[in-house]
């Protein structure tokens, strides 16, 4: 898994030059679908670690069967509402070239 905290990507809205976002692909549109593609696999992850470290703090009251939540299950809360956004982290990915993807009309013409 990899770790959010170190990629350098901005927590508000910036403007990105639009030349930089489709010269790996040549199309916008294309360079957007990938984007799109790892901010959802990003959101994903993200959301896995968050429940699995929320679930090592959780209490539990057998006689209500509530879920009660802890100091440490806010921090733990704190910590990730901090980090940067999926689609702020999939976009810095890739103008790091950092995502991997294939052209498949150009590999099933070979």
């Amino acid at each position: 898994m990899m770790d959010y905290k170190k990629i350098n990507a901005p927590i508000n809205t910036t403007t990105i030059d639009k030349n930089l976002v489709d010269a790996p692909t040549n199309n916008i549109y294309e360079a957007i679908s990938v984007i799109s593609k790892r901010a959802t696999q990003i959101n994903s992850e993200i959301k896995k670690e968050l429940l699995e470290k929320l679930d090592e703090f959780a209490t539990y009251n057998d006689s209500l069967d509530e879920v009660f939540e802890n100091k440490e299950q806010i921090e733990v809360s704190k910590f990730y509402e901090k980090l940067p956004k999926p689609h702020s982290l999939a976009v810095q990915e890739w103008l790091d070239d950092k995502i991997y993807y294939r052209d498949t009309k150009e590999s099933s013409e070979a």
